[in-house]
């Protein structure tokens, strides 16, 4: 596992008793661990020549920006129902009990854009298959998909078939 682990607080019990969070505040709190994970993501995607980097609400934002800004590369947010105020494109996508949606502006991608889908963790790969929709409705070219936590044991990247998938942080248990 990355040394960047030892800066994740594993927290029991939330948001409901038997699941154990992985809180990357204190990742972010701690200017040396922040920069070291951007770093990371820069080093692996620098030559990418990465137009946008589409991000998922809302924590994968916060790495996701500042990647796209060391990269050179515009940030486009991908948000919940009715958060964006311009037109948009929507997708729903399952959740453990019941649906959701997500939606991205009509206009934050031109059809051939050299995209860069980040969030913050890679569960069960359903929003983030969803939002992987988004950008190639808008003719997005997806080059690989990022993460700063992977949680192997729920299979997230089995729905992620066909894409570059690159994780941090890797946990095989709870």
């Amino acid at each position: 596992m990355h040394k960047l682990a030892s800066s994740i607080r594993s927290v029991p019990d939330f948001p409901k008793k038997g699941i154990v969070f992985r809180d990357i505040t204190t990742l972010l709190k701690n200017p040396a661990a922040f920069r070291e994970a951007v770093e990371v993501f820069y080093e692996r995607y620098r030559n990418e020549h990465v137009d946008k980097v589409v991000c998922v609400e809302s924590r994968g934002f916060i790495l996701g920006a500042a990647l796209a800004l060391r990269l050179g590369a515009g940030f486009v947010p991908i948000r919940k129902r009715g958060k964006l105020p311009a037109q948009t494109l929507q997708e729903e996508y399952s959740l453990e009990y019941g649906t959701d949606i997500i939606e991205i502006h009509s206009d934050a991608l031109q059809r051939g854009e050299r995209v860069l889908v980040h969030d913050d963790l890679l569960a069960t790969g359903g929003t983030i298959s969803a939002a992987c929709r988004l950008v190639e409705k808008l003719g997005g070219n997806i080059l690989g998909l990022s993460f700063l936590i992977e949680l192997n044991f729920l299979k997230g990247r089995e729905q992620l078939k066909g894409y570059d998938v690159f994780s941090i942080i890797q946990y095989e248990s709870e």
